[in-house]
C-alpha cells in the first residue's frame, strides 16, 4: 500500500472509540398518497344530490302546499293556514278509507308467514328448490300495471278463478271485483302473490347467513326442523322479521297500484292514496291533497316509530 493509499485509509476511518453515525434515512414522499377529508364526499356528491333534488325538496314543496288552496293550475296561491288540516280532520270519510288498509295489513302478515315458511323449507337441502325460489321471486319482478291487468280477467265473473272452483265442485260466478265483501279481500290477496317472493329473499338471505354447525349440533342433539326453526332460525333473523314487520306496515297505509289498476277506488276499494290523487287530479284540490299526504308521512313515520321502540333493534350474536 502506498504512503498516498495509506493516508486516504486513515482520513476516512474513525478514530478508536468512536462510533460512526449512520446516515439518516432519506423520506420520500410518495405520489398519489394524499389524502383529503372531503374525499368521501366527493363519491357521496352525486347520490346526496339526487336525494335531495327527488325527496326533501318534493316534501318541502308538499309542506308549502299544503297550507294553500290551490288548485293546480292557477298561478295564484292563497295560503289558508291550517285550514286543509282543520277539514281533513273533521270529515270523517275521509279516514274510513283507512279501514281498507286494515284488509292489507292483515294480509301482509299473511304474506310474511308464507315467507318465512318457504325460506326456511329452501334453506335445507330440498330437490329443485333453486328452481322454486325462482317461481316465488318472479311475481316480484312483473310490472304491477301488467299484473292488475292479467288479475282483471283472473276475477272476472266466468274467469280462470270461477274456473277453476267449478273444477273443485264449487259451482255459480262471483263477483271478486264488484262485491264489497270480496272486493279488498281479493286485491289483497293479488299483494301477498307478489310480495311474497320479496320476503322470501331477505329470510333466504339471513338464515344462509347462520353458521351451518348450529344446525350440525342440533342434529346431535335430535331437534326436529321445528326446534331448529324455533330456537336458531327465529331469534337469529329477528331483525329482518322487524324489517319486514315495518314495510308491511307502511306497505299497507300507502297501497295504491294495485286497486288502482284493477278497480279505480270503486266499490268500497278507495285507498287513502287513491283518495289523495282523485283529489288532486279529479277535484283540482291540490292544497287538500297535499295535507292528506303530509299526514300519511306523518303517520307512516309514527307507526315506524312505534314499532322501532316496542321492538328495539338486537345485535345477533352467531357462534
Amino acid at each position: 500500500m502506498t504512503a498516498l493509499q495509506k493516508d486516504r485509509s486513515a482520513s476516512v476511518t474513525p478514530p478508536s472509540g468512536d462510533r460512526a453515525v449512520p446516515a439518516a434515512p432519506v423520506r420520500r414522499r410518495r405520489a398519489g398518497r394524499t389524502h383529503w377529508w372531503f374525499t368521501p364526499w366527493l363519491y357521496l356528491l352525486v347520490p346526496l344530490a339526487l336525494l335531495v333534488t327527488f325527496t326533501y325538496l318534493p316534501i318541502l314543496d308538499m309542506l308549502g302546499y299544503s297550507v294553500t288552496d290551490w288548485d293546480g293550475i292557477s298561478p295564484e296561491r292563497n295560503n289558508v293556514g291550517v285550514d286543509n288540516y282543520t277539514a281533513l280532520f273533521t270529515r270523517p270519510e275521509l279516514f274510513k278509507v283507512f279501514l281498507v288498509s286494515g284488509v292489507y295489513l292483515l294480509a301482509s302478515f299473511v304474506q310474511i308467514a308464507l315467507a318465512l315458511y318457504f325460506a326456511t323449507v329452501l334453506s335445507f337441502d330440498t330437490r329443485f328448490r333453486n328452481l322454486f325460489k325462482g317461481i316465488l321471486f318472479f311475481p316480484y319482478l312483473i310490472n304491477g300495471v301488467a299484473i292488475g291487468f292479467v288479475f282483471l280477467y283472473f276475477f272476472q265473473p266466468g274467469g280462470t278463478l270461477d274456473t277453476v272452483l267449478r273444477l273443485l265442485g264449487v259451482g255459480g260466478q262471483h263477483l271478486w271485483l264488484g262485491d264489497p265483501d270480496l272486493v279488498n279481500k281479493s286485491l289483497a290477496g293479488v299483494s301477498v302473490w307478489r310480495y311474497t317472493g320479496l320476503n322470501m329473499v331477505l329470510f333466504l338471505g339471513a338464515i344462509q347467513s347462520i353458521p351451518p354447525h348450529l344446525y350440525e349440533a342440533a342434529a346431535l342433539d335430535g331437534a326436529s326442523r321445528w326446534q331448529q326453526f324455533r330456537h336458531i332460525i327465529a331469534p337469529s333473523i329477528k331483525p329482518i322479521i322487524s324489517l319486514s314487520a315495518i314495510l308491511a306496515v307502511s306497505g299497507s297505509l300507502a297501497v295504491f297500484e294495485i286497486p288502482y289498476v284493477m278497480t279505480g277506488g270503486s266499490n268500497g276499494s278507495e285507498t287513502f292514496v287513491i283518495q289523495t290523487v282523485k283529489l288532486a287530479f279529479k277535484f283540482d284540490k291540490v292544497g287538500l291533497a297535499s295535507a292528506c299526504a303530509v299526514v300519511l308521512l306523518a303517520l307512516i313515520l309514527l307507526v315506524t316509530w312505534i314499532q322501532r321502540r316496542l321492538v328495539p333493534e338486537e345485535r345477533v350474536e352467531l357462534s
